[in-house]
């Protein structure tokens, strides 16, 4: 015989209360309150352009056509987070939702409008209200020139935010991003609560965080190669103008070395400059190019 809603609901709150008064029981609800909180802080309930700006300094609309990872290079580490929306958004609000996931910074909106920018903008950065608003009016100066640009304008953005650092009005220190301190809690339980899994997921990370440290390695090592290249590449450029000064004087057999000389750079440099991306072995043949076309420069300037 099935018991009456009510009794059922009634006996699932003992068994509940009765679970909750073991040991066992406890640690589960302070596991799962923990969790909760982990999720809140962390902005699990966060919109689109919030969850952005946690660990980014710019929100680009999918709507707009801004370079977003360009933006951020002009940005660098300040304490300034601009978001570019589409027209006719709501700039207010979107401020008013970033004041957790942008504490500590500058934010300003931008919306594009009939050659111009919606603007707003909004300082969490602790400052008195007269403070806040001179950051805010002084942040927003002559973006409109560039409505048009809008890497342009956010220069502007970050010109305007390094003279309120110069005088003073906001703190000459760097934004930093850190994990919130429930999700180390959170961490430390499931340490405790299963042992087996949060070792391997460790041992995991570990593995996983050397094989990214070797991977970074292994990318700032083909840079530092590639900038080399660059610098190589500049000084025989420079060797086949000075080359081409003297070619007036050359004799005929010099002129056709250097003719083939500067049809050899121009194919090398146009290899170099168009290659979306350059391997160590890419850029350890190419450097030997390199070197070739430059030390056939120099016998050639010693005829």
């Amino acid at each position: 015989m099935r018991r009456p809603p009510l009794q059922a609901l009634a006996a699932g709150v003992m068994r509940l209360m009765a679970f909750l008064h073991t040991a066992f029981g406890l640690y589960v609800a302070a596991c799962l309150a923990f969790a909760g909180w982990a999720l809140w802080s962390a902005g699990v309930l966060d919109g689109p352009v919030a969850r952005d700006v946690r660990t980014s300094s710019v929100y680009v609309a999918p709507a707009l056509d801004v370079d977003e990872e360009a933006a951020e290079q002009i940005i660098g580490n300040r304490r300034l987070v601009v978001v570019f929306l589409e027209p006719g958004a709501d700039l207010r609000d979107t401020c008013r939702t970033l004041t957790r996931a942008a504490a500590g910074t500058l934010v300003v909106v931008l919306s594009p409008a009939d050659g111009e920018y919606d603007r707003y903008s909004c300082a969490f950065l602790g400052a008195g209200v007269g403070r806040s608003a001179v950051m805010e009016t002084t942040a927003l100066r002559g973006v409109d020139a560039f409505a048009d640009r809008p890497l342009e304008a956010l220069k502007v953005i970050v010109l305007n935010y390094d003279l309120l650092v110069k005088a003073g009005t906001i703190p000459d220190d760097a934004r930093t991003v850190s994990p919130s301190l429930p999700r180390y809690v959170i961490a430390a339980a499931a340490v405790l609560t299963v042992v087996a899994g949060s070792t391997a997921a460790y041992v995991g990370a570990r593995r996983a965080g050397r094989l990214t440290a070797r991977y970074l390695a292994r990318r700032e090592q083909v840079a530092d190669r590639r900038r080399e290249l660059s610098a190589a590449l500049a000084v025989l450029a420079q060797q086949i103008i000075d080359l081409d000064r003297r070619l007036p004087g050359m004799r005929t057999s010099a002129a056709r070395q250097y003719r083939q000389l500067a049809t050899e750079y121009a194919e090398l440099a146009t290899e170099i400059s168009t290659a979306a991306e350059l391997t160590g072995a890419d850029i350890t043949r190419l450097s030997r190019r390199v070197d070739s076309l430059s030390s056939r420069c120099r016998k050639l300037a010693r005829v």
